[in-house]
């Protein structure tokens, strides 16, 4: 597993609240390539590099190295976990050595999406028109990585609804260029999604009707982190804790970054843009 490290470069009295924290102190934060974990990651990156004199560098890692890497202390944070169903499978084998932390964002979306044009409103009619849904040769759903939790529900999916189609997993990106040129086309596409995301600013899209609930109800959006890490850094956890985001902070900082193109970038402007918010959360921290 690439390692990757968040330094915490002495730092002696916090300006807010006078909070001390430790010097001389590592931390290994796991991500994973999912829009909103991107977008918040990056602000999160400025935030504490800028302006509280963290050194942090980000890095990508699977699902299943995530949470073993928080298991075993190899990654002391991060930031997002899907519950109740989305990531429990991830979780399971760790829920004794994986401290899930405070909901940040709540009232998620999981499925099956096609363009609102689409003639389709049922997971279950796909079997019917699946000569309308391919793609590279077949019958076909768009997903992203095989190793994501939304892919493993997707195979499931295909199963229980006896469905004709191949599961093409590849990035998000390359599924989201596909999308665009079917759009484009007017052109039927089924693909793999999940709220909050950009496209849902960008596109005209549904998701379709999952009557069988394999992809469960809506969810929330937790942190999580390796045991101890309150007791290292109180102020950082609570700072994580008194975090909270909805469809319009998320939605507005994800499609700031994709319309710079630059994670970055589009963060450090949603920043400037809303101040107000972010500095409730550390107003709201304890230490």
């Amino acid at each position: 597993m690439k390692k990757f490290s968040v330094t915490l470069l002495a730092l002696g009295v916090m300006s807010a609240g006078n909070v001390s924290v430790a010097d001389d102190k590592s931390l290994t934060i796991g991500t994973n390539n999912w829009a909103e974990n991107i977008a918040v990651a990056n602000m999160w990156k400025i935030l504490l590099e800028e302006e509280h004199d963290y050194d942090i560098e980000l890095s990508d890692v699977g699902k299943s190295v995530l949470y073993s890497g928080l298991a075993s202390g190899d990654f002391d944070l991060s930031l997002e976990i899907w519950l109740p169903t989305t990531d429990a499978p991830f979780l399971e084998p760790y829920r004794d050595r994986i401290d899930v932390h405070d909901v940040w964002y709540r009232g998620t979306g999981l499925g099956l999406v096609v363009p609102s044009y689409a003639d389709i409103d049922s997971i279950a009619e796909l079997k019917e028109q699946a000569e309308r849904y391919e793609y590279q040769g077949g019958p076909s759903i768009l997903g992203i990585d095989s190793g994501s939790a939304i892919a493993g529900l997707t195979d499931d999916v295909i199963s229980a609804y006896d469905l004709p189609f191949d599961q093409i997993n590849s990035s998000g990106p390359a599924m989201m260029a596909a999308l665009d040129g079917a759009y484009s086309r007017d052109e039927p596409m089924v693909v793999t999604l999940w709220s909050p995301h950009w496209a849902f600013a960008e596109y005209d899209l549904k998701y379709l009707e999952d009557p069988k609930g394999i992809y469960g109800d809506n969810e929330d959006i937790y942190w999580m982190a390796r045991p101890g890490l309150d007791e290292d850094d109180p102020w950082l956890t609570s700072v994580l804790n008194a975090w909270h985001m909805d469809d319009d902070s998320l939605g507005t900082l994800m499609a700031r970054i994709e319309e710079t193109g630059d994670p970055e970038e589009g963060a450090r402007d949603w920043i400037n843009d809303n101040r107000d918010l972010v500095d409730s959360w550390f107003d709201d921290a304890s230490g």
